[in-house]
């Protein structure tokens, strides 16, 4: 949530900054409802003011044994009135909740402009594109030679974008989480963190997804709500807390499934496993000193790629623009690995500082030593990295002209030694 004073004290800065997103911030309402806001909090604090005057007045006359019936009857008058002016001021708050809960984060000044990832900005490549002296198959047609994925027996389950994976191919799978969680916990220090994979509806409201992309959600009854991804659960640890100052940072890892319904994607990545409604991540979440959040998130960021540079993926790092930013986010950078049967790089991580923003709805903080006082912490998080998209990349990059695909090197252990899956003969 936008910080209200930055709203009420300079709308216009906020609305120049809202318009690097391609958003335009309707002023007019919001100077309606400020104004609305102030008369009806300036007439219920005069109100009470003459009903704590009153109240005193009757105090003092019956010290003095005189008749208090007037002063009785104006005093329930102001009470009604009182009443009704609250319940005014309630209705205004919450029109003021509703228009700011809606609202996205401040884009910062280093994000570039722009309205879609075509604007984004190149940061940083690592590692070449194998060249291959061979006409690539997809991840699609390498897991069906491994008879590893199979995404027709998935859609009579379940239905359309699933994926059933079995044998060598859900080992590789595994052994990608499983070599990711040791990279973090171990190489990276982060603490290992089980979540619940249900949230209700105030955890998304804190991290976001809320109100806005209730369309995206799968929602199951009594208010639970299937995870998008770990950071609504994770990141809601410190949901009404107040840290010490000593316990900064918070760095979690977690690993999930994660559950979209991909309502704004219709006919995009139709086939396999990019873009799918249920899948897995390793996510990475820091909770910080607000002093240190660009820092964490330039550390974080480093941490996902190092899963990368590990696994040998090329792959390549961009800044956002404005248009394609998250809604939380400040700043957010993409990795992005190279898939060679579309000889292009998809996004298989997105880093982000959200500084205050999420912490403000979910009421997150720290105790400054300085102040005595409680404060907003700020919240980083990124993939470290999406499990399956990583599947995805490895057989890609690791497959070899007879269709077999070769296990990198650092998942050998995690498979048993295993060096390569064979295709199956028909």
């Amino acid at each position: 949530m936008i910080d209200p004073q930055l709203l009420r004290k300079t709308p216009q800065v906020v609305a120049e900054r809202l318009a690097t997103r391609g958003l335009k911030l309707d002023l007019q309402l919001l100077a309606s409802i400020e104004a609305d806001r102030k008369q009806w909090q300036t007439q219920t604090e005069s109100l009470q003011a003459e009903r704590n005057r009153v109240s005193k007045s009757i105090g003092k006359a019956k010290a003095n044994g005189e008749s208090v019936d007037d002063l009785l009857a104006s005093v329930a008058g102001l009470g009604d009135q009182l009443d009704q002016a609250n319940q005014q001021l309630q209705q205004v708050q919450q029109r003021w909740d509703e228009f700011t809960l809606a609202l996205p984060n401040l884009p910062d000044a280093s994000v570039p402009p722009g309205s879609d990832e075509t604007d984004n900005q190149l940061v940083r490549e690592w590692g070449s594109p194998r060249e291959l002296d061979f006409e690539p198959l997809d991840h699609v047609d390498l897991g069906a030679g491994l008879t590893g994925l199979d995404f027709e027996t998935a859609a009579g389950i379940a239905g359309s974008r699933f994926v059933v994976m079995t044998g060598q191919v859900a080992r590789l799978h595994r052994a990608l989480a499983q070599f990711m969680l040791d990279l973090h916990t171990l190489d990276h220090e982060y603490e290992e963190i089980y979540t619940p994979y249900l949230v209700n509806a105030k955890s998304l409201q804190g991290t976001g997804q809320l109100p806005k992309f209730e369309e995206d959600l799968f929602a199951v009854s009594d208010d639970y709500y299937l995870i998008p991804t770990a950071e609504v659960p994770v990141t809601n640890w410190a949901a009404g807390q107040i840290l010490a100052a000593d316990q900064l940072p918070k760095r979690f890892v977690a690993h999930t499934p994660c559950f979209r319904r991909e309502a704004g994607s219709y006919g995009k990545d139709t086939r396999g496993m990019i873009r799918q409604h249920q899948f897995d991540k390793v996510e990475l979440v820091w909770l910080s000193h607000p002093n240190d959040s660009w820092d964490a998130l330039e550390r974080l960021t480093d941490h996902a790629e190092q899963v990368l540079q590990k696994l040998d993926l090329p792959y390549r790092v961009v800044n956002l623009c404005g248009g394609d930013l998250g809604f939380s986010a400040a700043k957010t950078y993409d990795l992005e690995v190279w898939l060679p049967s579309q000889k292009t790089y998809r996004e298989i991580s997105s880093c982000s500082n959200f500084l205050d923003f999420q912490a403000r709805r979910m009421q997150a903080r720290w105790r400054d030593p300085e102040t005595g006082k409680p404060a907003l912490l700020h919240t980083i998080n990124g993939s470290g990295v999406a499990v399956g998209r990583a599947l995805v990349a490895v057989l890609e990059n690791y497959q070899q002209a007879d269709g077999s695909v070769t296990i990198p090197a650092a998942l050998q252990p995690y498979m048993g030694g295993v060096e390569s899956i064979d295709r199956v003969s028909a």
